[in-house]
């Protein structure tokens, strides 16, 4: 498969899960374990640009397809307009969940470019954060999607 654009090829055994390759194989940890029951979205991803949650896809299954991880986001230096959302919005706490938060607001942003309120709540409703009560969440998407659309 391709990781944040470099090809790897590893064996694996038929049951590892793609977040255990991510994390262990390719040593990219940004893609966090919380929860083993796929409640959380800790472990949120991008498979050929479709978020999953890699805690419920074998390596196995990503053969051949290409995966973008909370590591293969920024641009060199220059941060995802997400990423520099959430950051400029305060939209994150402890951090645990911000990677797979990030993950899953590209994708809803990609699937909607010009979402309401409503709209990011329900986009991001399968992943979990413990701490911030998702207001700021909600406004660094929000925020990014305005970036983006004037980025157009």
């Amino acid at each position: 498969m391709t990781v944040n654009g470099t090809a790897h090829d590893h064996d694996v055994e038929p049951r590892t899960l793609l977040v255990q390759y991510l994390r262990e194989a390719c040593g990219l940890t940004g893609t966090k374990v919380g929860c083993d029951t796929s409640s959380c979205g800790a472990c949120t991803v991008l498979v050929d640009g479709e978020s999953v949650k890699s805690c419920t896809m074998f390596a196995a299954q990503a053969d051949g397809a290409s995966v973008t991880t909370i590591e293969g986001l920024a641009d060199g230096d220059r941060w995802h307009p997400v990423q520099q959302a959430f950051h400029e919005h305060h939209g994150l706490q402890c951090g645990y969940c911000t990677a797979g938060m990030v993950m899953a607001a590209v994708s809803l942003l990609d699937e909607v470019p010009e979402p309401t309120e409503r709209d990011v709540r329900l986009g991001l409703e399968g992943n979990l954060c413990r701490c911030t009560g998702y207001h700021n969440i909600v406004k660094a998407v929000l925020a990014a999607a305005e970036t983006m659309r004037a980025a157009r």
